[in-house]
């Protein structure tokens, strides 16, 4: 419980798992039915860049401060700029939108969005956030119990965003078996997972568990700034997501070397998208 996301708002993690948010979100639009968006650690809804917190680390100075201004883009990381840009004043960088801000700038009226938060006071400021939103409901609850109480929605058609904090010993690891429950509950869904890069070999019994557990195909999205040779407390990030949309693996394939190319640190890094299924080899 002592894990707040104000100090790393708008970090590389950020600009990665919302992009990619966007672009999942866009490829739900593309049929008219309704669809639901469940959250399971959805925090505050916003955060200020200039709040102590935020200020004590500076993360957002190597992640969305990099691109905030950046006017010859893809039209993606242009729908991603806009949508920062509608939570501040003229072309300044004072607010960083939250997961669920995106969402909702994107939402049709049809359109369902499930938000878990269990810190206590993150829970009553993101209750407040979007209390004149009928079409949004705000839980206190542990977001992996959300997976349980709340798949399959209704609307049949939708998106898991899981981005815990990681403050739990072997928690990664647990999350492929987890992954593999919220599947056989709704099947046709997508699951997004967000996950921190240290170094490759880490994360190797990761990779490997998730082909075991997960007997369908899925992208792994990874954008690294630093080397993974040595482990930093973050070098990179990446998402793997489950039952992708059409198209999704293009779309970021096209965006991925542009975010390289603005946010690495001294040409370090990579980045990669990896189409894998029960049967692929996890490298």
């Amino acid at each position: 419980m002592n894990y707040r996301h104000t100090y790393h708002a708008g970090n590389i993690g950020d600009v990665l798992k919302h992009i990619v948010l966007i672009a999942l979100i866009q490829s739900l639009k593309r049929k008219e039915t309704p669809f639901c968006y469940l959250e399971t650690h959805a925090g505050i809804g916003s955060y200020d860049l200039l709040a102590d917190t935020t200020q004590k680390s500076r993360e957002f100075e190597n992640g969305i401060q990099k691109i905030f201004n950046t006017e010859h883009s893809p039209d993606l990381i242009q729908d991603y700029i806009t949508c920062v840009k509608s939570l501040n004043q003229a072309n300044t960088l004072r607010y960083y939108p939250g997961s669920p801000y995106f969402v909702k700038q994107l939402l049709r009226s049809e359109d369902r969005m499930i938000l878990s938060e269990l810190h206590p006071e993150d829970f009553q400021t993101l209750k407040k956030f979007f209390i004149r939103e009928k079409q949004i409901a705000v839980h206190h609850q542990d977001g992996y119990q959300s997976l349980k109480a709340y798949l399959p929605p209704k609307e049949r058609r939708g998106l898991v965003l899981i981005d815990p904090a990681y403050e739990k010993p072997n928690e990664l690891m647990q999350l492929p078996k987890l992954l593999a429950e919220a599947l056989k509950r709704w099947e046709t869904g997508i699951f997004a997972l967000w996950y921190p890069i240290k170094t490759q070999e880490q994360l190797k019994p990761f990779y490997c568990e998730l082909t075991e557990y997960i007997h369908r195909p899925f992208l792994r999205v990874e954008l690294c700034v630093h080397s993974d040779e040595i482990a930093l407390e973050l070098n990179g990030c990446g998402m793997i997501i489950m039952n992708p949309p059409w198209q999704l693996d293009e779309k970021l394939e096209e965006i991925l070397p542009f975010l390289w190319n603005m946010l690495n640190i001294n040409k370090q890094g990579y980045n990669k998208i990896t189409s894998l299924n029960s049967n692929s080899e996890a490298v």
